[in-house]
Formats: structure tokens, C-alpha cells, sequence
């Protein structure tokens, strides 16, 4: 096998060339500035953002970055963050198991759901670190923006920012009095409700309130039930208030609750089979497989449930000094949820097969951040605290209908059907002995506790050379340290044990000729490890230091052209492997050279920016499906990645009703050096990561003068196919059967038109997400593929519509 090869001078060639040819490209479809504005020009809004810890406008922040505002929000309904992913080209987020997000970043993302692994996207609320899975995914509520910051973010944002920081902008309560409401009524059973109240008290305090309510009956049916399946079932509250002590002294105090209580994922099985009580043959034909479009649903997962309960409070103090500013941000969360879903697929309880995951998590954090200006410095300092304590239990629950399955195809029963329990059972029946070895719910557990705590001092300092010509400087160190315990216990399963109690009781294994040794099993968490250390307690403590510098040269060529150069560290956190004992590794780091050019044309109210970047991962950590053993197991390797790419977004108001925007990137993303348990070399293929995305806008407004004004939006986004690779099918990530199509690409178009009007008081619009119709298969369940002959497929929503009324006062 060829290994390519991409030396750091080559891709920082090709990262400058895409990006100057992207703003050349714009430049030279621009008109001369000093042309005259159309009769009905309007001018392009000024965009602030704070991803530097500092409010400054857009096209001065030398990070490749993309705001998020209200108005996309609304074009696309959006409910949380995995509802705008596809219009922010380069970020994904799979929100379909909203207690067990997967975010990535510019290829970077963490295929880990344990908690002993850190995120490599940080997401952060008001300057505050949301912290990992279960609490991170929640409803919108009172969002200003949103900033993606592309790229590594350690010195500024710290830990866990490898890929990136998201960056949620909350409202603050205002001074005035202020009311507002959102009603969606739509599609299956669609019910949205959100509220908001702001409520001055005094001249120098208020209180902000807000309230969402959010249900859908779901898009699928189960076959034979007739029950919804993919539900939605969520409702969150909001409560902030903020004062002012004095001139110099505000406080803000924000409370956060979320409860959502709904079905699990719906998985909808894709292996043809036959009739009951007929085997699937093994091995699989993949090419076989049911479109799952056309494929109905037959659910029987027991306990059928995703739920959480989230609180959080946060607590920010700004203080101003002669000499500068104080920022104390005191923030606490608590979140427990569960998520139980089906992997089978199917409703035949000897292929059952469920999986189940229950989080418990609290976390406090703690930030003092000094900032000011001394003549040609602009300085940010800080440090903070941030402790975490987490419970999690991995859970596989399959009856001994579906062990017996498992033991037949693999040929481990001395009976001369193959079958174990089913066999014992026959001849006790044959024999009058009124004893089942069937039907006996088991169940296998990994259960996981982490205590971390997290130390940081940072500083970033901008130094204004002249007044065109800045150079940037910022250094974090951090501390990691981690408590982290395993426990494995012995297969439960109360029924089957008291069954054979009985047996024993009777001297039936004596008469049988097989021991009953051969009925206690274990078939989830049997690698080595595990099978060594059943139903004992390991624990283990580890410590990781990591320093983030990062250093920036920008330039402004005039008032509104400016170009930068940067070159940054970001890492993810060192951690543990939850599925295997006594397992840790390293901090993962990346490094990032990036380079960029941000040009604002005001008379032609048009504003773009082109970056190109090449990268360095080193130490990554994925978990995986490791098809080697009899049994598959998830198991954690390491592999370094590399990926070179050029990102360009733009918006232009074109006219004083006509809007567009355009945001693209591109991706070559490969494995630097890797090669899977199944001993496949696969350094040098892609990573799977899609080399093209983009997403376009376009919004017109109508103004009916006393009548209100009328606006059309309609957003468009394009993913690439994923990139298959020597190791891609035995991961069911891209290509596997052409009734799937799984990995192709993918595209969505939303579609609004509202009213609002003449004093911006009441609102009516009709929306359409995904108006194509345009269904993909987005996960594929092959836990049982090798040792049951299920797969269960997993689908994104189809199209739905709606109708939104809003008031505001």
C-alpha cells in the first residue's frame, strides 16, 4: 500500500492559494467602490461577536468563525443546536439521541460516548463550559447568537476546544418592559410553545423569564402497534435577573431547568428474514439489505425511554477598575439522564438485543477574568476551576431467547441442535418437567464513576504595532485531574438463575451430560480485561499538564480589508476508556496553521471571508466497533490524523428587500498514521470526513406599508459523501449495500414565508423543513450483525410543515 505523503510546506501552499483565489474570486465580481448605490440600498449590518473575550466587530477577529443569528434560527425553526449544523458547512452534530450528542468540527470529532472521554467540540453558554454529553444538547431558549469558532481554541476558550467552540449568546433582561410568544402548530402532533417576559424593577434591575414547551407524536409507526415511535416530549424553563451596585458593578444570575421525557430512537431492521422460527443466514449478505425508506418499523425494545432532567446555575459579576475589568463567572450544573434504545430491529424476541445508557453528572466552575487597555495593548487574563463528578452505567439487555440464538451460531452447544437453553427446555417439557430455560430477561451492565478537576491560568495579549499592523499572543496552561473507577460485574439474569437452581436441585445437569458452568455466560463485555476482573472494583487517578500557545499576525490593508496568519494549539483532555479496566491515555493535540482574509465592500453592502488551514492530530481517541472476536466489543485505539482545507463565507444585501449569503468549505482529511484491530494499514485513506459542504440563503422582503411587510426565506445545505476507506464497511459508516446508500450525500431545504406587521407586534408564518423529502440512513446498529444477523437502521426526519404565530409587546 502506497502511504501519501503532504509535506507542511505543500499544505500551507495550498491553504494560501485557496483562500486568496476564493477573495479574489469575490473581489472580482464586486463593482468599483466609488459606483453609485442602487436607489433601494440599504446598509449591511455590523456584526459584534466576543469570540476573542472582547466585543469586536466580525471582519476585525483574525478566527475563522461563523455567527449564528436570531434570523437563521427562525428561517430554519430551529429547537437546538442540531437543527442549524447543516448550515454552518464543516460543523456536524447528530442530534438524534439528544442525551448522547456526537459533535464534529472541521473532520475533528469524538466517537466516544463513555464518560471517561472528553468532547473535542466545546460548547459554551454564556462563557461558560456546558461540559460533555448528556447536558450539552439542550432547547434554545432566549438565544441571541451563536458563534462556530473554527479551529483549535485552547488559549482563549482551554480545554477540550481541539476542533473548535461553540459559543451560545444568551439574552440579558433589559430595562424595559417587554413580552413576546411563539406558537408552532405542525405535522405529526407538532406542538411548540415558547414564551418570554422581561420585567424592569427599579431603574437599575429586571428580571428576564422564559418558558418552551415542545411535542410531536414522531413521523414513524410501529407495524404492529400502530404506536408513534420518534416522539418528542420536552419543556424548559428560564429565569435570569441582573442589577447594577453602583456605577462600576453589574450581576447577572441566570437559572436553567430542562425535563424531557419521550420514546428512544426508532431503528428499523434491514435484514430480510424468515419466517419465525427461522435464523437469519450467516454470514450477512450486505448487499441484501432493505431499504429502510420502505421498510416498516417492528419495535420491542422493553423500557422503551431517552429522558433527562437538567438544572443550571450561573452567576457573572462584572466589575470596572481605573485600570480595567473584573469578570467573576460562577456557574453549577446538574443533569441525570437515561437512554434505552433497540439495536435489533426487529419484534422477534430470540434476535432481541437492547442497549442502554444512564448518566448522573455534576459540575461547578469557577473563572476570574481581568481585561483592559494600555495604549497599544489589548490584555485578557484569568484563571479558573472546574470540578466534575459523573456516574455512568453502559447496559446490554437481550433475553436468553436471544443468548440462545448467539450460542447456536456460534457453534458453542454440545446438543444436536445447537441450541442451549432452547434444547434444555425441549426435553424437560418432553419429560413432564413444568421447567423453562426461555424467556428470562438478562441483562449486562458497565458501570463507570469519574471525579475530575481542572486547573487553568491563561492570558492573550493583542499588540497594536501600528494602525494597521497587530500581533497576538496568548499562552494557557492547564491541569487535568482525573478519578476514574470500572466495575464489571457477572451477567444478570434472577429468572434464569433460580431456574437453574431448581434444575440443580433435581440432579438434572448429571442427567443432561452438561455441567452448569455452560449456562453462565457472559456475551456484551467479555474482552480479556473484563473476564478477569468480573464483579471486582478498579479504580485508577491520572494527571495531565498541557500548555496552549497561540500566535496571530494581522494586517489591515485598508478600513475594511484585513488579513491574518495564525498558528494555534488546542487538545482534548487525557482520560480513560470506559469499556476497557485499568485503560488511560494521553492528552490529544492539535496543531493548527491557518491563514485568512476578511473584506468588507459597504457600498456594495457585501462582506465575505476566505481562510485556508492545514492540521496536525496526534493521539486521537475513537471508540469502535472491534469485529475480530467471535463476539464483537467496543474497544478504544488511537490513531494521528492530518487534513488540509479552505473555508469562504459570504453575505450580501443586495438590495433593500433582496438578502444573500453563502458559506462553503472543503476538506481533505486523512489518517496519518493507523491501523485497525482487525490489523487493516489504513494510514494515508481518508477518514471518512466528506471533502465538500456548503450552505446558501436567500431572503426577500416585500414592504406593504400599513399592511406590515411580507419576507420569503429559502436555505439550502450540501454535505459530500462520506469517504470510504479499507476499514469503512466493517464500521457500517459508508458504502455496505446499495439499498442503504449509506454515506452518500446529503442535502436539506427549508422554506418560510411570514408576515409581520406594520408595528412588529404580531407574526404569521408557514414553514417547511427538508421540503424535497430527501431521507438518509444516518447510523446503522450492527451489535447483533455477527452473532444474531440483525442490523437496525437509523433515518433522519422527513419533510414536515408548519404554521408559526408570534406576538410581541
Amino acid at each position: 500500500m502506497t502511504v501519501r505523503t503532504h509535506p507542511l510546506s505543500l499544505r500551507i501552499r495550498q491553504a494560501l492559494f485557496g483562500s486568496l483565489a476564493a477573495s479574489a474570486a469575490t473581489v472580482a465580481f464586486a463593482a468599483p467602490q466609488d459606483a453609485a448605490d442602487p436607489p433601494d440600498a440599504v446598509t449591511l449590518d455590523a456584526i459584534t461577536v466576543t469570540a476573542q473575550s472582547r466585543e469586536q466587530e466580525l471582519q476585525d477577529v483574525p478566527i475563522a468563525l461563523q455567527v449564528v443569528d436570531q434570523t437563521l434560527i427562525s428561517d430554519v425553526a430551529a429547537e437546538d443546536l442540531s437543527d442549524i449544523d447543516a448550515f454552518v458547512p464543516g460543523l456536524v452534530i447528530d442530534g438524534q439521541q439528544p442525551t448522547q450528542p456526537r459533535f464534529e468540527l472541521r473532520g475533528i470529532a469524538t466517537e466516544d460516548f463513555g464518560i471517561g472521554t472528553d468532547p473535542a467540540v466545546g460548547v459554551y453558554v454564556d462563557g461558560v463550559y456546558a461540559g460533555r454529553g448528556g447536558g450539552v444538547l439542550l432547547p434554545f431558549t432566549d438565544v441571541q447568537r451563536i458563534e462556530v469558532l473554527k479551529g483549535p481554541q485552547g488559549t482563549l476558550f482551554g480545554r477540550n476546544t481541539a476542533a473548535g467552540a461553540i459559543s451560545i449568546i444568551t439574552n440579558r433582561p433589559g430595562l424595559e418592559t417587554e413580552a413576546a410568544a411563539t406558537v408552532r402548530l405542525g405535522e405529526h402532533g407538532k406542538q411548540y410553545l415558547q414564551a418570554m417576559a422581561n420585567i424592569p424593577v427599579g431603574e437599575a434591575s429586571a428580571f428576564r423569564l422564559n418558558g418552551l414547551f415542545n411535542h410531536a407524536d414522531g413521523w414513524i409507526q410501529d407495524a404492529n402497534t400502530g404506536e408513534d415511535l420518534a416522539p418528542e416530549n420536552t419543556w424548559a424553563t428560564r429565569a435570569s435577573f441582573q442589577t447594577r451596585f453602583g456605577d462600576n458593578t453589574t450581576a447577572w444570575i441566570t437559572w436553567d431547568h430542562e425535563n424531557l421525557d419521550q420514546l428512544g430512537q426508532a431503528t428499523i431492521g434491514v435484514v430480510p428474514l424468515p419466517a419465525v422460527p427461522g435464523l437469519p443466514p450467516l454470514p450477512l449478505d450486505e448487499t441484501a439489505y432493505l431499504d429502510p425508506r420502505e421498510t416498516p418499523a417492528t419495535v420491542d425494545v422493553e423500557g422503551n425511554e431517552e429522558s433527562r432532567r437538567f438544572d443550571g446555575l450561573t452567576l457573572v459579576i462584572d466589575h470596572a477598575f481605573t485600570w480595567g475589568n473584573l469578570t467573576s463567572t460562577t456557574a453549577w450544573h446538574d443533569y441525570d439522564s437515561l437512554n434505552r434504545v433497540e439495536e435489533d430491529g426487529t419484534d422477534r424476541r430470540y434476535l432481541y438485543v437492547d442497549s442502554t445508557n444512564t448518566e448522573s453528572n455534576r459540575n461547578v466552575y469557577q473563572e476570574f477574568k481581568f481585561s483592559g487597555s494600555t495604549g497599544a495593548l489589548d490584555w485578557v487574563a484569568g484563571a479558573s476551576y472546574f470540578h466534575e463528578s459523573a456516574d455512568q452505567t453502559s447496559e446490554v439487555n437481550l433475553f436468553t431467547d436471544s443468548a440462545d440464538t448467539m450460542v447456536r451460531n456460534l457453534g458453542l452447544a454440545p446438543t444436536p441442535d445447537g441450541s442451549l437453553f432452547g434444547f434444555t427446555s425441549l426435553v424437560m417439557q418432553q419429560y413432564g418437567i413444568p421447567l423453562s430455560l426461555m424467556g428470562h430477561a438478562w441483562n449486562e451492565t458497565f458501570a463507570n464513576t469519574l471525579d475530575t478537576t481542572a486547573y487553568a491560568l491563561y492570558g492573550d495579549v493583542i499588540w497594536h504595532v501600528n494602525d494597521r499592523f497587530n500581533l497576538t499572543v496568548g499562552l494557557r496552561y492547564t491541569r487535568d485531574e482525573k478519578e476514574f473507577t470500572w466495575f464489571n460485574d457477572h451477567r444478570y439474569a434472577p429468572g434464569l438463575d433460580a431456574t437453574l437452581d431448581q434444575m440443580e436441585a433435581m440432579g438434572l445437569f448429571t442427567l443432561l451430560g452438561i455441567p452448569r458452568s455452560m449456562y453462565e455466560f457472559d456475551v456484551a463485555f467479555i474482552d480479556p480485561p473484563a473476564m478477569m476482573n468480573k464483579g471486582v472494583l478498579n479504580g485508577d487517578s491520572q494527571s495531565w499538564d498541557d500548555l496552549s500557545p497561540r500566535f496571530v499576525a494581522d494586517y489591515h490593508f485598508s478600513d475594511n480589508l484585513m488579513g491574518y496568519a495564525s498558528l494555534a494549539k488546542g487538545y482534548k483532555a487525557g482520560g480513560f476508556n470506559a469499556l476497557q479496566i485499568d485503560s488511560e491515555f494521553d492528552n490529544e493535540d492539535v496543531w493548527n496553521f491557518e491563514t485568512g482574509i476578511k473584506h468588507v465592500l459597504p457600498d456594495y453592502r457585501l462582506q465575505y471571508e476566505a481562510s485556508g488551514f492545514y492540521y496536525v492530530y496526534d493521539n486521537r481517541q475513537a471508540i469502535r466497533l472491534d469485529t475480530t472476536p467471535s463476539i464483537p466489543r467496543y474497544v478504544v485505539d488511537t490513531s494521528d490524523l492530518e487534513a488540509y482545507g479552505v473555508e469562504f463565507n459570504t453575505r450580501w444585501q443586495a438590495t433593500r428587500g433582496l438578502a444573500l449569503d453563502f458559506n462553503a468549505a472543503y476538506i481533505d482529511a486523512t489518517y496519518k498514521d493507523y491501523v485497525t484491530p482487525e490489523g487493516i494499514d489504513v494510514s494515508g485513506q481518508p477518514t471518512g470526513v466528506p471533502k465538500w459542504s456548503f450552505a446558501a440563503g436567500a431572503s426577500y422582503a416585500w414592504d406593504l406599508g400599513d399592511a406590515g411587510d411580507v419576507r420569503l426565506a429559502l436555505r439550502h445545505a450540501y454535505r459530500d459523501d462520506t469517504r470510504c476507506s479499507d476499514e469503512s464497511q466493517s464500521q457500517g459508516t459508508c458504502g455496505v449495500s446499495p439499498a442503504l446508500r449509506l454515506g452518500e450525500a446529503r442535502e436539506f431545504t427549508d422554506l418560510r414565508l411570514g408576515w409581520t406587521s406594520a408595528t412588529g407586534r404580531f407574526g404569521l408564518a408557514a414553514y417547511g423543513n427538508n421540503i424535497f423529502d430527501n431521507q438518509y440512513v444516518t447510523a446503522l446498529g450492527t451489535y447483533g450483525k455477527t452473532v444474531l444477523g440483525t442490523v437496525g437502521a437509523r433515518m433522519n426526519t422527513p419533510r414536515t410543515w408548519g404554521v408559526e404565530m408570534s406576538a410581541r409587546f
